[in-house]
């Protein structure tokens, strides 16, 4: 049931008990954020509306990216936020290139910017390190006759573009967003201003041990998208062998212990765990829940183990619409044989 958000601003949270990471740059990052992709569903009113609501309950992170088709919605919400008194420097906002735009990064970052209502964002991400553009609501076998893999050397060509936005100062992080170990090996051999996040599908059927292991071992934070699973994701994300974290006993029988919301267990570890979800929510009662549960009443390290054990493997978004050629499957995508899928 939703709940209006006078009701819960009482309840809000003092952003100060909020975790943070601290980046390599040794700038600090709140441990959890609002996601705002929730566009397939929710005009982007609601959303600017969310925005303005979990900045009222203790929100300081946000994530944000021009293909979600909000950002213009979101951009006057910031300036209610900060015209109510939060410092710009205590928000951490974050934005994304889209992939037909790996060639004018400077004008897809500029255009965030004009839409945000922002003189500079604190992280500006590759959404996905394939130019490969697919209209919005596609279906999931549309594919771009101009679709190409993933070509080491156009990427850095995008990477110096977007090392050049640190250098202007308006932009003051750099990341990448779904790539992998090998992609991110040969990137961070050849960057000048390494990636400061690595955004990720991360929850508890879908841990990438391998990958958290990695990002972190370079000093590059991971922030994790689908927390809770994506009980909600566009029918054409979903596959028969898709499973659900929040419907998993283990997930369960912790969430009855603690008397919470078995998505607040998946919160709970992710944070614990050390890494930084971005959960999207338009409902006051569970966008402040989500805040409340990363603050109080931690997993106990026996609870931490028991999620380690249930990982499936399990990846949601698969990206089926980013395939280059006939007779791929998505698994090319994701360089599972450890190397870079070959053209």
């Amino acid at each position: 049931m939703s709940t209006s958000l006078p009701d819960v601003i009482s309840e809000g949270v003092d952003p100060a008990r909020v975790p943070v990471r601290r980046l390599a740059s040794g700038a600090t990052m709140p441990a959890i954020g609002l996601g705002t992709f929730g566009s397939d569903r929710n005009p982007p009113e609601a959303i600017a509306n969310a925005v303005r609501g979990a900045a009222a309950v203790g929100y300081r992170h946000f994530d944000c990216a021009s293909v979600y088709g909000n950002e213009d919605a979101i951009g006057p919400a910031f300036e209610d936020i900060i015209a109510g008194g939060v410092p710009r420097e205590e928000l951490w906002i974050t934005s994304k290139v889209w992939n037909d735009r790996h060639h004018e990064i400077a004008a897809s970052c500029e255009q965030s910017l004009a839409d945000l209502r922002l003189d500079y964002l604190d992280l500006f991400l590759v959404h996905w390190p394939f130019p490969n553009y697919h209209p919005p609501g596609c279906d999931v076998d549309a594919r771009s006759p101009d679709a190409k893999p993933y070509i080491h050397e156009a990427f850095m060509r995008t990477w110096r573009q977007m090392e050049a936005l640190v250098d202007r100062g308006i932009v003051r992080h750099i990341g990448t967003s779904n790539v992998t170990i090998p992609k991110l090996k040969l990137i961070l051999h050849d960057a000048r201003t390494r990636p400061a996040v690595n955004e990720m599908e991360l929850h508890p059927h879908f841990q990438q041990p391998a990958l958290f292991d990695y990002v972190r071992a370079q000093g590059i934070a991971p922030v994790g998208y689908c927390p809770i699973g994506s009980p909600h994701r566009p029918e054409r994300d979903r596959t028969p062998d898709d499973t659900s974290p929040i419907q998993d006993p283990v997930i369960l029988d912790i969430a009855a212990r603690h008397g919470v919301h078995p998505a607040l267990v998946c919160l709970k570890w992710a944070v614990q765990r050390g890494q930084t979800p971005i959960p999207f929510s338009t409902n006051p009662r569970n966008f402040l829940a989500n805040l409340r549960a990363v603050t109080e009443d931690p997993l106990s390290a026996d609870e931490m183990t028991e999620i380690a054990g249930i990982d499936r493997n399990c990846r949601l978004i698969k990206g089926q619409v980013f395939l280059w050629k006939e007779g791929q499957t998505w698994e090319d995508l994701w360089d599972v044989t450890g190397e870079v899928t070959p053209p």
